[in-house]
């Protein structure tokens, strides 16, 4: 004889913890720009945000120059 059937309960995803996330990822995907690619196009504090992010570069392996 089969068992019964049971039903499985998936838990809602809250807007909350859906804002938090994408803002998360919003983040991340900013950081990666700057690291990854950006030259100093957005920096306005001279060369402080270039040097810095071209040193992450270095550190993450990423080709630069």
């Amino acid at each position: 004889m089969a068992a019964p059937a049971r039903s499985v309960v998936v838990p809602a995803l809250s807007p909350k913890l859906f804002a938090v996330a994408l803002a998360s990822v919003g983040v991340m995907l900013l950081l990666a720009y700057l690291v990854g690619f950006d030259q100093g196009a957005v920096s306005r504090s001279g060369m402080f945000l270039h040097e810095l992010m071209h040193d992450g570069r270095h550190l993450l392996g990423v080709p630069c120059h």
